[in-house]
């Protein structure tokens, strides 16, 4: 995956292959987080920025649900092996819609059942149950992921 820019890549978008987050991508993350924590934190557990070993390379999701489970401080490997249930990813003002979708297929592969893409310039969410199957959310809709049974207000994502 490319990024669409031509300006020179910081060390932090060398090392995740994504771009730099902004203010307004980290307010939404947390939104995000938080909503999901404070709904789902018995079903689920919820991290940022873990990199999974995605083929042909390691992607790191803005969001990642696993099942609960509690943390393992002698077995944390850099790199996951074992898929997340669902993975979320906010787009920046620099990636363009391919640059998104171009991480399904991938993400997909490795196991993951539900993909969720942020547009924050439309305040939308796409939750993909398949690389090639979304439904949209946006304004005053609740955000329904039938794969694994979540429902978020769009309006309390981008608060």
């Amino acid at each position: 995956m490319e990024l669409s820019t031509d300006r020179k890549r910081s060390v932090y978008e060398i090392e995740r292959n994504k771009p730099e987050p902004d203010f307004l991508h980290g307010a939404i993350q947390a939104n995000l987080s938080f909503e999901l924590a404070t709904q789902y934190s018995t079903q689920f557990r919820i991290a940022n920025e873990v990199t999974l070993g995605t083929k042909p390379i390691n992607y790191t999701p803005d969001i990642v649900l696993y099942t609960s489970r509690k943390l393992d401080f002698k077995n944390d490997p850099l790199i996951r092996s074992d898929a997340p249930l669902l993975s979320i990813e906010i787009q920046s003002a620099s990636q363009s819609t391919k640059d998104m979708t171009s991480k399904l297929e991938p993400y997909f592969s490795f196991g993951i059942k539900s993909c969720w893409i942020i547009a924050p310039d439309f305040k939308a969410v796409f939750v993909y149950s398949s690389p090639y199957h979304y439904d949209f959310f946006h304004e005053k809709d609740m955000v329904k992921d039938s794969v694994l049974g979540i429902e978020i207000s769009v309006e309390k994502i981008f608060e």
